[in-house]
């Protein structure tokens, strides 16, 4: 299987790209049906964006000590940190598409310059978060294919210096959207 992988990373980075916008999107637009989902009491759905914004601001800490770790080329501890970085992404992407899946996307309480400013902030956010599954992936498939050593004969270094800023912004401005919508009450609006 690896072997396969190694050889069609393009391709499964497509399939693998495909399959998750569909769920996001799926779960966005509530077309996934609630009965396919295992039931959660209201106070856990609650509780899942408080959970992701720290999950959000962790992976933000850990994809910053793996940009550092490779410029320091330690390449084991880089593995490990975006590794690390991954789980968390899923983590939080599962969680995320629960609660929507289940409740619908949050509304922004405010009106005026505020919402086009939470507007303009959760667009970039989305478009980043979008165009980065696509690359995260790409880099993964590599990483997990190849040894280390022959990681720097790949893609894999330029397309994860592009990759890497975008995730970071990416989780950065999606900590913004959940400080806008949950720590600011409604009445600052």
């Amino acid at each position: 299987m690896q072997q396969m992988v190694k050889r069609n990373v393009p391709a499964v980075t497509a399939v693998l790209s495909i399959v998750s916008l569909a769920l996001v999107f799926g779960a966005a637009r509530q077309l996934i049906p609630k009965s396919l989902l295992p039931a959660a009491p209201d106070w856990l759905v609650s509780a899942i964006p408080h959970v992701n914004a720290v999950i959000s601001v962790v992976a933000v800490v850990v994809i910053l000590a793996g940009l550092r770790a490779i410029k320091q080329d330690r390449w084991d501890r880089h593995r490990k940190l975006m590794g690390t970085g991954v789980v968390l992404f899923v983590i939080f992407l599962a969680l995320y598409l629960y609660k929507v899946a289940l409740k619908g996307p949050n509304t922004f309480p405010g009106s005026g310059v505020a919402e086009l400013a939470y507007l303009a902030i959760l667009a970039i956010h989305m478009i980043l978060a979008i165009a980065c599954i696509p690359l995260l992936y790409y880099v993964l498939l590599l990483a997990v294919t190849r040894p280390m050593s022959e990681l720097s004969e790949t893609v894999h270094p330029k397309i994860g210096r592009i990759a890497a800023p975008l995730w970071l912004i990416s989780f950065v401005l999606g900590t913004v959207v959940y400080v806008m919508l949950y720590l600011v009450p409604a009445s600052a609006y």
